[in-house]
């Protein structure tokens, strides 16, 4: 019996141009995933929920691309495909932005649904035609069956590599250096190029048509996504940044973080603190700090517009803070934007707060104040028991520990953190408006932690007059295990803080 010839494909791919555009193709993928978090943000948030999103709809671009790609490789000739492939992935690419903006503008949430809908439209296209483009390499490149192993081995080892390499660049420089949308048009135009450039050497076959045209939609393209309605002021690593004038306040600033309102600054009065919720901080600390006559040594989670470290500096001149602040960009908008002075009274150590705290002495503080927040949720590590026990091991034996949260109606996450905190601290307080821990509508809660006994009917009297609304605070032992009954207390190893927060 006859042996059985595969047909080599018609034009055989040089081994080291197949392998870098194999690296172009999974690495610019990677690129556009990263990016699409920061892209996203502004509609959706930042969460464990946005990147998921992201990150399964991406998992199903490459997966419907490399099904049809390995399907038009053993229908068509293979070479002759590679370079509209790039243009098309290239001009998806670019056409992410605008296409995002537009949708996202419909003001879809920021539910899992939204989350998933806005990747979708945005990205998985591009992520499927770049991801079409492995098994048209293979075919391109396979000259028998015998050596087919070694060759997909090799390409999809080149492929990691690429992808490995567009997750690190990207990340930890690009995002650093450039803005999102810049990024990704960028990303674009050098796929069209590469495209361009396949299509020219592929024996000159359909080159002026094919490039006139790719070159004008990639002018169009990359001119709607550079030029369109950018939702940010400034762009850093971490978030879109949004300085808003008030309009009711000729000297009020709002700071706005990617979707969320962070901080209100007056940059002429630093006592008027604009959210309800820092006033709430304001009268927690009073009786702590009334006690040392102002002298007290307080240390900041979170920085945004720096309004609460003001404020006690204003009230308590004699007051040292340390504010514990992720984004250096964020200290700059503060600096540049909202008028926060440079002091010797605040240092401010740029970091993430779970490490900047190990620098922090231990009973060198009288006050901890929790406010950082990625998207609408604390993020995840400056939830636990092992990070509390950090507070508690800074806190001076009478300090206490200030903690802003946000909730919906279910308070899952409350429940929880609360839950936490008296797994570390005997003395536990809860203050929220009553619509809130009834269940009704979503919103800030503030929560107080202490070894020394809390005077809650004195509290509730200071948040009667300074607050004027409704408020409920919760600190007797009864009222706060009704509150934590089944709640399970956050630790390092199991801390589903953005699970708690969905509805």
């Amino acid at each position: 019996m006859p042996a059985v010839n595969e047909s080599p494909p018609r034009q055989r791919l040089a081994p080291g141009r197949a392998g870098a555009l194999t690296f172009l193709a999974a690495g610019s993928v990677l690129i556009l995933e990263i990016a699409a978090g920061r892209l996203l943000a502004p509609y959706v948030g930042v969460s464990l929920t946005t990147y998921t999103g992201i990150i399964g709809v991406i998992l199903a671009g490459i997966a419907l691309g490399a099904w049809a790609g390995g399907r038009l490789a053993d229908r068509l000739d293979p070479a002759t495909l590679l370079g509209p492939a790039f243009i098309l992935g290239g001009l998806a690419a670019m056409a992410a932005v605008p296409v995002v903006g537009a949708v996202g503008g419909l003001g879809l949430g920021g539910d899992p649904v939204a989350i998933v809908i806005l990747a979708t439209v945005g990205f998985v296209v591009p992520a499927a035609i770049l991801s079409a483009v492995a098994p048209l390499l293979v075919r391109a490149s396979l000259v028998d069956l015998s050596s087919s192993g070694s060759l997909v081995g090799r390409l999809s080892a080149i492929a990691t590599l690429g992808a490995i390499s567009g997750t690190f660049v990207t990340g930890f420089v690009l995002l650093g250096l450039v803005p999102t949308r810049l990024l990704i048009a960028g990303t674009g135009a050098l796929l069209v190029l590469v495209g361009l450039g396949l299509v020219a050497v592929e024996r000159g076959r359909r080159r002026g048509g094919l490039g006139a045209a790719a070159i004008a939609a990639a002018l169009l393209l990359g001119g709607a996504a550079l030029a369109g309605p950018d939702p940010c002021g400034r762009e850093s690593r971490y978030f879109c940044m949004a300085v808003v004038p008030s309009a009711s306040d000729p000297s009020g600033r709002t700071l706005v973080l990617d979707r969320v309102r962070h901080a209100f600054v007056d940059l002429a009065d630093p006592t008027e603190l604009g959210f309800r919720y820092v006033g709430w901080f304001a009268d927690a600390s009073s009786e702590l700090i009334e006690a040392h006559a102002g002298d007290v040594d307080v240390l900041h989670l979170g920085g945004g517009g720096f309004t609460f470290p003001r404020y006690l500096l204003a009230t308590a001149p004699d007051s040292r803070h340390i504010v514990l602040e992720l984004d250096g960009e964020v200290l700059a908008v503060a600096r540049e934007e909202l008028g926060f002075p440079a002091t010797d009274r605040i240092a401010v150590d740029i970091g993430d707060a779970r490490l900047g705290i190990r620098t922090v002495a231990s009973d060198s503080v009288d006050l901890v104040v929790g406010d950082a927040f990625s998207g609408l949720s604390v993020p995840w590590h400056l939830t636990t028991r092992e990070f509390l026990a950090e507070v508690d091991r800074v806190l001076r034996d009478d300090g206490r520990y200030l903690m802003n949260v946000i909730d919906g109606p279910r308070l899952g996450f409350v429940r929880a953190e609360v839950a936490t905190l008296r797994r570390v601290w005997p003395h536990v307080a809860v203050v929220a408006a009553p619509s809130t821990l009834a269940g009704e509508s979503a919103g800030n809660v503030v929560l107080i932690a202490s070894h020394r006994p809390l005077d809650v009917p004195a509290l509730e009297d200071r948040l009667a007059e300074r607050d004027g609304g409704p408020l409920s605070v919760l600190g007797t032992d009864a009222a706060l295990r009704r509150l934590t009954a089944g709640a399970v207390a956050l630790t390092d190893d199991f801390a589903p803080v953005d699970q708690l927060l969905v509805p």
